[in-house]
């Protein structure tokens, strides 16, 4: 890791995605922090044109700075969707300088937006890991787990409705066949009385014959 002044205001450390540039001391904003630097490319030069890293720096058609040498302190710098400083391009000069754009204290991690054109090559795939998307992921992971939560709620009460259902359906079948079975009794018990009318009627009829008959034959037996 190369070395950095004290007087610098910055020192390279752990980050989230492996090594950051971080502050140790205030940086205002508009503060110039860092020159980005390395060889220059040129693009007509075939040799040079066929050279390929992340740490290529592109200041115009022709000219971009290969910043893969470990002097460049800059190259440290990650990226950031809403960062706290930005790159100072300089065609002319054909020089890069990041400046701060807020400011930064002592422990923030300093970071630049890298570009659309980077970020679909290189971040895309693996998803950023700067800040921002932590916390939208972290929100999104959150919510997710919100609606999961309330979707079993709802089955579980679901569940909990259709057994009350169910219950109160069997409970329902099981009063009406007892209520049927008891009318069932009744009717029997109603059958059985008038049939035992019927026989007593009936036995008293025929007893009522007998005597008639005993009478008549007794009546009969008297007369000379």
């Amino acid at each position: 890791m190369p070395a950095i002044s004290s007087r610098k205001p910055y020192r390279i450390g752990r980050s989230r995605t492996g090594l950051g540039l971080f502050a140790t001391k205030p940086i205002k904003k508009g503060d110039e922090i860092i020159e980005y630097f390395g060889p220059l490319l040129d693009s007509r030069n075939e040799k040079h044109d066929e050279i390929e890293n992340k740490y290529l720096f592109e200041l115009n058609g022709r000219w971009t700075i290969d910043g893969s040498v470990r002097r460049n302190i800059a190259r440290y710098i990650n990226h950031a969707c809403r960062p706290n400083a930005e790159s100072d391009v300089q065609p002319r000069n054909r020089k890069v300088f990041i400046r701060a754009i807020k400011n930064i204290q002592p422990g923030e991690e300093i970071n630049y937006d890298y570009g659309t054109e980077y970020f679909k090559e290189f971040l895309k795939p693996i998803g950023c890991k700067c800040d921002s998307c932590e916390k939208k992921r972290k929100i999104a992971r959150a919510e997710e787990r919100a609606a999961k939560k309330v979707a079993k709620k709802r089955a579980e009460t679901r569940a909990a409705k259709k057994a009350m259902n169910g219950a109160a359906a069997a409970g329902k079948a099981k009063a009406n066949g007892k209520t049927a079975h008891m009318n069932g009794s009744a009717h029997l018990n109603g059958k059985s009385k008038t049939a035992a009318k019927r026989k007593t009627s009936t036995a008293a009829k025929s007893s009522a014959a007998s005597v008639s008959k005993r009478a008549a034959k007794a009546g009969s037996s008297a007369r000379p």
